[in-house]
């Protein structure tokens, strides 16, 4: 369902000033921007947009009384393709706005990279396979040198 239907199925006649919350998870957006939700939401505490595949808060009106929502345990935060990273000074303020987060877009507020300790293990394990492939006879060297010696199985 498109966003901008699942709002006038939300309102159930009522008018936009009125409503105090809005639950629009897993509904689709139109080219990744927020279509139908404007400035008369003025009393709009309680915003849900889960799995709405947003790329683009350019359309997201000024909702004035929407509440800060807890994210305590949010430690790494990505925002990867949204406008946002194309503000000056954008990383410094999302480390100050939410200062329980530890990477964004993958590195830390002193730009080291966040661990990913799944493929560290991966890379390892890879090499060593490579070393002992190529310490080790080539395949099928056994079966061949057994059939010189004319036991073929």
């Amino acid at each position: 369902m498109e966003m901008k239907t699942r709002i006038n199925l939300e309102l159930r006649n009522r008018a936009p000033e009125e409503l105090t919350q809005l639950v629009l998870d897993n509904c689709r957006c139109v080219n990744g921007e927020i279509e139908g939700l404007n400035d008369t939401f003025k009393k709009l505490e309680f915003l849900s947009m889960i799995n709405v595949e947003l790329s683009s808060l350019a359309r997201l009106p000024n909702l004035n009384k929407l509440r800060k929502q807890n994210l305590k345990n949010l430690k790494s935060l990505d925002l990867f393709n949204c406008e946002i990273t194309t503000l000056e000074d954008y990383r410094e303020s999302i480390f100050e706005l939410l200062q329980q987060i530890t990477y964004l877009d993958g590195f830390d507020q002193e730009d080291n990279e966040a661990p990913d300790s799944g493929a560290e293990d991966d890379e390892d394990g890879e090499e060593e396979d490579e070393e002992e492939d190529e310490a080790g006879p080539p395949e099928g060297y056994e079966e061949e040198e057994e059939e010189k010696r004319g036991g073929g199985r």
